[in-house]
């Protein structure tokens, strides 16, 4: 015989197979000229999942992108869902994932109530079945594409899982590139953000050291990696009479940056329509209020000098105590109140002290007593104190040298996390 004629099943089969190929090939071309243009990661994965669900017959799907933390177990960093119903939304179960770590391949579950690879694990009594495959990029697994219910109550088939395969692998890169894109960007503008901000922070900080009679005056600001909201002023009354302040933004970057500019505005226009450092920072605290975001306050010491009566008054709201150490004594300046911008209608105390001929006094922000090593030791304000007792006769420009150098060689090289900023007053 010259050869025998395919009978009719076969050839049936033979088209069906033809016709799921052609089809297959299909939904990849469709897929990959999709999402090959697009650099938005939540676009690509909502248009994956949508094309995977067509391509399979499921009701849900969903993708779940995974990183290794340093004790190698997997998180959830996004997760993006569809449903063609109003289902309950379903999740991928740890379970799932964990086993997804450990094995890189696809995962298919037509009976989850009675899996022994499951033994144990509680599912959703809707999930009928499910289809996890793995998203690999570089040989590290980056993501789990998995789809739950297939329609008609039928179960999942291979050609379903390796279908779904391909999908995935094909997708894993596009997904991962729009991802370093988007993190590029972001960076780029938080990098912007943090020049914007510290460029506000130096213009508003003085661009000189006033001469004050009868005192000898320093400061120093140190800033920290990531711009915070460290700010001293020096405002002057009268001939007699400066207002000092050093004040300590919360929160990092452009917006402490902005607190701070609002605030040296406020101060600077109250000071001179005032009496005293209670009533300018009660009115400094209410303006603040009403212009700021909840959750973001203003520790703040505001002092009024007489430097001809050598008499400081203050009010200290919610700042670290400075230092006033001499021929006087040891003296630590607490009175006042709490941060500002916190509660509108606080009222503050006004507290006063004389400061001898001879003594010094340390206004500081929390960087200097908090600047930590390498084993999270902080410097303390005990060695603070140890510092300025030691030097005490010195100028106040090699105190506030002193200071600094003793708070960076304790935290030898440790970036820091808050400025290092210090004001130093001598009565000469």
């Amino acid at each position: 015989m010259a050869g025998s004629v395919p009978d009719i099943d076969t050839l049936l089969d033979e088209n069906r197979r033809l016709r799921r190929a052609v089809e297959e090939l299909s939904v990849l071309n469709d897929l990959a000229r999709v999402i090959g243009g697009s650099l938005n990661s939540e676009d690509i994965m909502q248009t994956l999942i949508r094309k995977s669900l067509k391509a399979v017959n499921a009701d849900q799907g969903v993708v779940t992108l995974v990183d290794e933390d340093e004790s190698k177990s997997m998180k959830t960093l996004v997760r993006t869902m569809v449903t063609s119903g109003d289902h309950e939304k379903f999740h991928v179960t740890e379970n799932m994932l964990g086993w997804m770590q450990l094995n890189h391949k696809p995962l298919m579950i037509n009976d989850p109530q009675n899996d022994q690879r499951f033994k144990g694990v509680t599912w959703n009594a809707e999930i009928r079945n499910a289809l996890s495959v793995p998203m690999i990029v570089k040989s590290k697994l980056m993501g789990v594409l998995t789809v739950f219910n297939k329609k008609n109550l039928e179960p999942f088939q291979e050609d379903d899982q390796r279908l779904l395969a391909i999908i995935a692998a094909q997708s894993a890169q596009i997904i991962e590139n729009a991802r370093l894109y988007e993190q590029e960007k972001s960076l780029v503008k938080m990098t912007e953000e943090i020049r914007l901000a510290s460029e506000i922070q130096m213009n508003l900080l003085p661009e000189k050291i006033p001469a004050l009679p009868n005192y000898d005056v320093a400061a120093r600001y140190v800033p920290a990696q990531v711009v915070g909201g460290d700010y001293f002023d020096f405002i002057r009354v009268d001939h007699d009479l400066w207002a000092i302040a050093l004040g300590d933004v919360s929160g990092k970057g452009l917006p402490a940056a902005m607190l701070m500019s609002n605030l040296q505005a406020t101060l600077r226009s109250l000071t001179t329509m005032t009496d005293g450092p209670m009533t300018c920072v009660e009115k400094t605290n209410r303006l603040l209020c009403h212009s700021t975001a909840e959750g973001k306050f203003v520790t703040l010491f505001y002092g009024l000098l007489d430097t001809t009566k050598h008499i400081l008054r203050f009010t200290n709201a919610g700042h670290d105590a400075p230092m006033v150490v001499g021929p006087s004594g040891e003296k630590r300046l607490k009175g006042g109140g709490i941060p500002v911008a916190m509660l509108e209608d606080f009222t503050y105390e006004e507290q006063s002290v004389m400061i001898h001929p001879g003594d010094v006094v340390v206004i500081f922000s929390d960087g200097i007593p908090e600047a930590f090593d390498k084993n999270e030791n902080e410097f303390g304000e005990e060695r603070l104190l140890q510092v300025l007792q030691s030097r005490e006769r010195k100028s106040a420009n090699e105190i506030a040298d002193a200071i600094i150098e003793a708070a960076t060689a304790h935290a030898a090289g440790v970036a820091q996390a808050d400025d290092m900023t210090l004001v130093v007053v001598k009565h000469i």
